[in-house]
């Protein structure tokens, strides 16, 4: 057993109280011991240091030269201890590193935009990256570290996950003004024979989310198009007689128009997310108290 293993902090509280005290029976009351514990103790740091450390006179012990060359070192050592336990109040001016943020393209557009600008003004020492959220590999990268949040919706972040809703979102059915469907009388049959676009973030197919709400009416979407993200589809809603489901506050286009349907699809929850393992990170508790604007 090395040296470093044979002491502890228990036995350097008893050296400094020794060199404070000159005396095992006040060293023993200040720490709340017994006289007996304080000789055991102090054994042990003859042992470890290979001297006798204190000397025994008539009213108390004096401390040998290693002793009181020791005492600087000690006393340094177990205020950086009481350092590390200490609470430590977190300084947003002064957080240094880098925070990985994984979103959604909706997300981007809508959520951080103003938290960046919140992040950038009040640490600005802080180092951002933003990075698509791949719904395959999240997981990893969360278990990992590779990424401190991710804002989604819940589907798509494991159960196991802390989270908090920043806000409900509702899908509205947009076409562009030149568009040959009806856009106030359209019924959802000629909505799903239409040509419709679906913004497919997560996985390139023909099916989103909304196509389980039309097979709840018995119909199936006519998907010509899959984007991998919504901010593209008004482009090609622009260029093309089409359709598409968007997030409500992702339409921003003032080429777009609304259409309005008798039956409106469920609303669903936009989130962050975060592993549960860094739940007490004083950054990430801060980084998310700047999401609370939205909930």
């Amino acid at each position: 057993m090395s040296k470093l293993d044979r002491l502890d902090i228990k036995q350097l509280r008893v050296f400094q109280a020794l060199i404070r005290e000159k005396s095992a029976s006040k060293a023993a009351n200040q720490l709340g011991l017994t006289q007996q514990a304080v000789s055991e103790q102090l054994k042990k740091l003859r042992d470890v240091f290979e001297d006798r450390l204190f000397i025994r006179k008539t009213n108390g012990f004096i401390p040998t030269p290693l002793a009181e060359n020791l005492s600087v070192d000690i006393d340094r050592l177990l205020r950086e201890f009481q350092t590390l336990l200490s609470p430590r109040v977190f300084d947003p001016e002064r957080a240094q590193g880098t925070f990985v943020i994984a979103a959604t393209d909706y997300a981007q557009q809508i959520v951080l935009p103003h938290l960046i600008q919140t992040l950038r003004t009040q640490s600005p020492q802080l180092k951002i990256i933003i990075r698509d959220f791949e719904v395959n590999s999240i997981n990893d990268y969360m278990e990992s570290g590779k990424v401190n949040l991710a804002i989604s919706f819940p589907d798509c972040v494991p159960s196991s996950y802390l989270t908090m809703k920043l806000f409900e979102e509702q899908h509205v059915c947009v076409t562009s003004n030149f568009s040959s469907i009806p856009k106030i009388s359209a019924t959802l049959k000629q909505v799903a024979e239409h040509p419709n676009i679906s913004a497919s973030p997560s996985r390139p197919n023909f099916k989103g989310s909304i196509d389980d709400w039309f097979e709840k009416h018995d119909l199936t979407r006519n998907v010509v198009i899959t984007a991998p993200c919504f901010s593209v589809v008004p482009l090609y809603l622009n260029v093309t007689d089409s359709l598409a489901f968007l997030p409500s506050r992702a339409v921003n286009e003032s080429s777009l128009v609304e259409i309005k349907l008798d039956e409106m699809p469920e609303p669903f929850d936009v989130i962050v997310a975060w592993h549960p393992r860094t739940n007490d990170d004083p950054l990430q508790k801060w980084v998310i108290s700047k999401l609370v604007q939205f909930t």
